[in-house]
């Protein structure tokens, strides 16, 4: 890697976003609303969310197709109501006296970002394969405009997916939503036309470095997940990577100060 100087790499740093990967997650369970506030306290740009529909279609805030590793429930998010999920403790699993969280609404992540100090944004991910297709990018649109969001013009929140029919879908529904294609194992060959933004794996940037410039030379902006160690961080910012999706969003702010 060609060799830059620290004042360089300080000003790069310094331009680098932070987004909060299901929250404070590494400090709270993930996507609680502790999570999340914690997240906004430790000056996350933005909250990134992986979204579900519920039986009853409503959008939760769950990564998972199932329900067995972050609560103390069995079962497909997709075959339970709301009311189901709610019933659930999705804090128990982490430990430490964080019992009691419960399953959160879409909806009630998007106060807490614009009830915010500042302006803060969200990166929300469709989840598939689901049952529910495409039924889950139409009432994602549907809530974002419910709150004069779908447009773009806010610079407020971007879509996410690692399947491309899923941004064809968004990009239908709400053509301003900037894109980004998540990829992980491997560089995707062919990506939406529309996509503003590439989203490599951290193991992948690790396995093949020169791929920031690559995608940049694309005019993709780049943004790396999931960013927690030290030599990640550093390693991001040499190479020019535009944000950092991260579980600890204080820590790795930290770090770019100090580079």
């Amino acid at each position: 890697m060609t060799a830059i100087r620290p004042a360089r790499i300080a000003r790069l740093a310094a331009t680098v976003r932070v987004i909060a990967h299901r929250g404070a997650s590494h400090e709270h369970p993930e996507h609680t609303l502790a999570a999340y506030r914690q997240a906004v306290e430790d000056g996350a740009d933005a909250l990134e969310c992986d979204v579900r529909l519920t039986a009853d279609r409503r959008l939760v805030c769950v990564h998972d197709r199932r329900v067995e590793r972050t609560s103390d429930g069995r079962g497909a998010v997709s075959a339970m109501t709301y009311g189901e999920l709610s019933a659930l403790d999705f804090g128990a699993w982490k430990g430490d006296g964080h019992a009691g969280a419960r399953v959160l609404l879409f909806e009630d992540l998007l106060r807490v970002a614009l009830s915010a100090p500042r302006p803060v944004g969200l990166a929300v991910e469709t989840k598939h394969p689901a049952r529910t297709g495409g039924l889950l990018e139409a009432e994602l649109v549907r809530v974002l405009k419910e709150y004069g969001l779908a447009d773009g013009g806010s610079g407020r929140v971007e879509v996410m997916s690692f399947s491309r029919s899923a941004l064809n879908r968004l990009h239908r529904l709400a053509p301003g939503l900037p894109a980004v294609y998540l990829m992980e194992r491997r560089l995707r060959p062919v990506r939406p036309p529309y996509a503003t933004h590439a989203g490599p794996g951290i193991e992948l940037v690790r396995r093949d470095p020169a791929l920031v410039g690559r995608l940049k030379a694309r005019g993709l902006a780049v943004r790396v997940w999931t960013v927690d160690e030290p030599e990640d961080v550093e390693l991001c910012v040499r190479l020019g990577v535009d944000t950092l999706i991260t579980n600890r969003p204080r820590e790795v702010r930290k770090l770019l100060r100090d580079l």
